[in-house]
């Protein structure tokens, strides 16, 4: 059942969906399997392995960090909030309102946006790590806090810290799991983020294509200029075509180049291959071609379609 949710998530987190939404769809999917696994015969030879009926008690933690805005946003399912360790040395617990546990159903889940300062240290861990009959979960908390402290995760490099924030656990088997994940944050460098505000006009196409040319020279990146003013002429193409209004071009240069298309529409963009005798109907085929990735999100005023291309090597 773990593995079935770890590739649910994984999948949908591939569609970009919100924090509360993913772990909507994720809840649903687990009633449905339980729900089946309840009406097979249990004297069925074919049915397989047999699910455990009624709710499968996994909880989970779904968070998307931004670099570009700094902005961190979380919705929780029965998952115990994690632990913000700020550059200060200062640790706190974000304010979480979790919904149940997956499989329980009827209720929503909340999400919750933050700001995160460069260099911050998010710590996610499964409730084992609190509740190892040492008191209260508060006691818990309290203490995974002061092991975050001393183990100077703001100092040294999370690999090694790690192994201090868990010394001290029995070394026996314990009543739960036990996980620990460490996060760093980091944040874009201005100089590594180019945005254009382009009217909804067809000739503006040409100057967008420039625009980005422009962009490349100045971060030494030519090689990627014939790749990339196809794909901006894709999408920006696109989104005047299909979706009216302002569209947002930006260029961001990080461990790739990504180019990031904004309109107001909420049309979610699908690629197809365009038969021979057709003369349109090529330019996601073409994006997907020259790109390492490809996709799109929905945002509160449209969607985004992006592209990421490999940097040229050194």
């Amino acid at each position: 059942m773990m593995g079935r949710l770890r590739s649910a998530v994984r999948a949908m987190a591939d569609l970009e969906l919100e924090p509360e939404e993913l772990l909507a769809h994720v809840d649903d999917m687990v009633l449905q399997v339980v729900a089946e696994a309840e009406s097979d015969d249990a004297e069925d030879g074919d049915a397989g392995m047999p699910v455990p009926s009624g709710p499968a008690g996994a909880t989970c933690l779904y968070a998307v960090y931004d670099p570009v805005t700094r902005n961190c946003v979380m919705a929780s399912a029965g998952h115990p909030p994690p632990a913000v360790v700020g550059p200060d040395g200062t640790v706190e617990y974000v304010e979480l309102s979790p919904g149940p546990p997956l499989g329980v159903g009827g209720w929503p889940f909340e999400p919750v946006e933050l700001d995160l300062p460069p260099g911050s240290v998010l710590a996610l861990y499964t409730d084992g790590l609190i509740e190892r009959g040492e008191g209260d979960i508060d006691q818990g908390m309290r203490d995974l806090a002061d092991r975050l402290v001393r183990a100077d995760v703001l100092g040294r490099p999370l690999r090694q810290a790690r192994h201090d924030i868990v010394e001290g656990l029995p070394p026996g088997r314990l009543r739960d799991d036990v996980t620990l994940l460490l996060a760093r944050t980091r944040v874009m460098d201005a100089g590594s983020i180019a945005t254009w505000q382009l009217e909804a006009d067809p000739a503006i196409v040409g100057d967008a294509r420039h625009l980005a040319l422009d962009q490349l020279t100045a971060w030494d990146l030519d090689e990627l200029s014939f790749s990339t003013e196809l794909i901006v002429s894709e999408l920006v193409t696109n989104a005047i075509r299909h979706a009216g209004g302002p569209v947002r071009l930006r260029l961001i240069r990080a461990d790739t180049l990504t180019c990031e298309v904004s309109d107001s529409s909420n049309t979610q963009p699908r690629m197809r291959r365009a038969r021979n005798s057709e003369e349109g109907g090529r330019g996601l085929y073409i994006v997907a071609q020259l790109s390492h990735r490809w996709g799109s999100r929905y945002t509160v005023a449209g969607k985004t379609v992006w592209s990421e291309q490999a940097l040229p090597l050194p």
